[in-house]
């Protein structure tokens, strides 16, 4: 065959996954095999997505609701917005895909952080973009050479926060400082993944930046219902944003993006918030503690406004990483994101903490040894 590719599709490097514990499993011939490498919640989802779910099952013959009413409906009284300026997407990175496909063309720029997501700069390079890429400054976002790095080509200012995957989190004062310094024919998207952990005074309330748009850049808010939610099985996130922008995603976006089990499970999971406090406790607790023990060990986790911790464990963390593999127990190593001697975990079920604090305290050893 003689195909012809776009040369920005054939340049991509492939996403790699981490290795999920089935497959570990089934490599070792093991069935106890665990994954912290992944940001997911340990705990699952409320017990109200569950029956929520199973009711749900007897209209899977209807297509879901384009229009997802009364999830959107929900969170818009929540957040105090109105409906016109909230867009659902299949995952929280389908709101980002569609943010690029009407702002960027051949040649038009997208400012991102590195190391963040490494999807940013793949969706950027698949819609023809330039990426503009900014290094972190003592583990954060750095505003001031975002900023220098605004050009006429400049079309979206794109980062995380908390960043992912050092944990850290821009405070209201940097943010909206920030903000008044970007030109007003740039549009600036936080990804939120992580916002439901963070210490309260650390969040920025979303209504302001959405509605304080006169002679002011443009704000788009990225959420996800994997994390906290527990829901990343089902794939939806949502963006809030101001209305002009929200209107134009409605054009692109596919009429059944997000599926009817996804809708129920999300509204469900919602209108639980006992459990999300639950959820969020649990997740402080255990992060403490495995910051504490693992500092027992020789290794010093950084400050996290997530649910995760990067750990710097004084060594190879590849190496480490295979030896901890080997004994099913899955991390992951930062290498690819600049920190030869990081891995990262999200806090798991207690037995999963106990038992990742032994293996790594194993591995250390034998690598010391080795």
């Amino acid at each position: 065959m003689k195909l012809h590719f776009s040369k920005n599709i054939t340049d991509i490097t492939n996403y790699e996954p981490g290795q999920s514990p089935e497959e570990l499993n089934r490599e070792l011939g093991i069935t106890h095999a665990i994954t912290l490498a992944s940001n997911e919640n340990p705990w699952g989802p409320s017990p109200a997505v569950a029956k929520a779910l199973s009711l749900a099952m007897t209209t899977l013959h209807r297509y879901p609701d384009t229009s997802a009413c009364s999830l959107s409906a929900t969170l818009a009284r929540n957040i105090g917005v109105s409906l016109n300026e909230i867009v659902l997407g299949n995952g929280s990175k389908e709101v980002m895909e569609l943010l690029l496909r009407i702002f960027i063309r051949t040649g038009c720029e997208v400012i991102t952080s590195c190391p963040s997501s490494l999807l940013y700069q793949r969706l950027v390079q698949i819609h023809g973009g330039k990426n503009i890429i900014v290094p972190l400054r003592r583990l954060s976002h750095d505003l001031e050479r975002i900023l220098t790095g605004i050009s006429d080509r400049t079309r979206l200012i794109l980062f995380d926060n908390p960043t992912n995957p050092t944990g850290t989190a821009i405070t209201p004062v940097e943010l909206y400082s920030f903000l008044s310094e970007v030109p007003e024919g740039v549009t600036v998207v936080l990804d939120e993944s992580y916002v439901e952990f963070m210490d309260q005074e650390k969040q920025v309330d979303i209504f302001s930046l959405v509605r304080n748009t006169k002679n002011r850049c443009g704000v788009v808010v990225v959420r996800t219902f994997s994390k906290a939610y527990g829901l990343a099985g089902l794939r939806i996130g949502y963006g809030v944003m101001p209305e002009e922008i929200a209107a134009c995603l409605q054009k692109v976006r596919q009429p059944f993006n997000v599926n009817h089990l996804a809708q129920i499970a999300a509204l469900a999971a919602l209108e639980d918030e006992n459990y999300l406090r639950k959820t969020l406790e649990r997740t402080r607790i255990g992060k403490e503690y495995l910051r504490e023990e693992v500092k027992k060990l020789g290794c010093t986790s950084y400050p996290s406004q997530t649910n995760f911790l990067l750990i710097d464990v004084k060594s190879d963390a590849t190496r480490l990483y295979q030896a901890m593999l080997g004994k099913g127990v899955i991390v992951r190593p930062m290498n690819l994101y600049g920190f030869a001697d990081c891995i990262r975990i999200n806090v798991g079920t207690d037995e999963e903490n106990t038992r990742f604090l032994a293996v790594l305290a194993e591995c250390l050893s034998d690598l010391e040894d080795a």
